[in-house]
């Protein structure tokens, strides 16, 4: 059972704004204030909307489904694992990004281009099903879907003053920070892996 605080790092890793930064910046550096304030709490609400009924349906179907607690923690773990190699290396890419197209003028349509899958993640839902499937009493369940809206709400200051942090000290530390947690989660994918293989008997506990 991972503890509340590895949880809160998974979800902030997976979930939360620091991936945010430079392409949120980049495809909403033409609204104003206002519509930038409009639409990131489109993207809030949306978002967490959608996280949690992605993750509330996933675990209910893995329920359903008899999916075993190591399948899950493998699986999640090699979805954690390819995601982190990627977001760690991708400083070491020599192609040039591809600018973001324009944002679609209905508020509803920009809000769900930059929902998905921007900052609702497809590894993302895999970590809320993972740990909701894995909770073993309602308490728990409960602080992970409190924890769970910390970060989005976390996510929706990130986005309002987006422009404000994109400059600065500040984007260095998270720029930093960035890093660090890249890491971290390559470490984090092989430790989930570690346990589902115990639960399997392949390697024994340590």
């Amino acid at each position: 059972m991972l503890g509340l605080g590895t949880v809160f790092t998974l979800f902030f890793v997976t979930l939360g704004p620091l991936k945010l930064l430079g392409p949120y910046a980049q495809q909403t550096h033409e609204l104003d204030s206002a519509a930038l304030r409009a639409v990131s709490i489109r993207v809030f609400l949306v978002g967490l909307i959608s996280i949690v009924i992605g993750g509330s349906v996933g675990s209910a179907l893995a329920a359903k489904w008899q999916i075993s607690v190591p399948a899950i923690l493998i699986a999640t773990g090699l979805i954690f694992f390819l995601v982190a190699i990627r977001l760690v290396m991708a400083e070491y890419n020599s192609v040039p990004p591809v600018p973001p197209r324009p944002l679609p003028p209905e508020p509803m349509a920009a809000a769900l281009r930059l929902t998905f899958p921007l900052m609702v993640t497809p590894y993302g839902i895999a970590a809320v099903i993972a740990l909701l499937t894995l909770a073993d009493n309602p308490e728990r369940t409960l602080a992970i879907y409190i924890i769970l809206a910390v970060i989005m709400v976390l996510n929706l200051l990130f986005m309002i003053y987006i422009r404000q942090i994109m400059r600065g000290a500040v984007l260095l530390i998270l720029q930093v920070v960035g890093s660090v947690l890249g890491v971290l989660q390559v470490a984090l994918a092989v430790e989930i892996l570690i346990r589902g293989s115990q639960h399997l008997k392949i390697f024994s506990s340590v």
